[in-house]
């Protein structure tokens, strides 16, 4: 059975690994070109979600209300990345 422990240990090991997606593109490919200021803030947003998440998984005692507030904390993290991907909502700290 998996503790507590563990599953919050596996939370926090996704956005490390989901990092790694573009740090390996970055040092076997010219098409892939992340500076260190992207991988910082990506590391921030992923974290920063994963850290919501774990709060709302710990605190939230009703299994509907966790689902939505994890769903609105998901959608936030996808909003921001594409702005800052590509200027979704034309914002000043844009990155195109």
């Amino acid at each position: 059975m998996i503790t507590q422990k563990q599953k919050t240990i596996a939370i926090y090991v996704l956005p490390l690994a989901l990092l790694s997606i573009p740090l390996l593109g970055n040092l076997f490919s010219k098409e892939v070109n992340w500076s260190a200021s992207d991988f910082l803030i990506a590391g921030i947003l992923l974290f920063a979600t994963t850290f919501f998440i774990n709060l709302v998984r710990s605190k939230i005692k009703k299994q509907s209300q966790k689902v939505m507030i994890c769903i609105f904390i998901m959608l936030a993290l996808v909003l921001i990345w594409l702005e800052l991907a590509v200027g979704i909502f034309g914002s000043p700290f844009a990155g195109s």
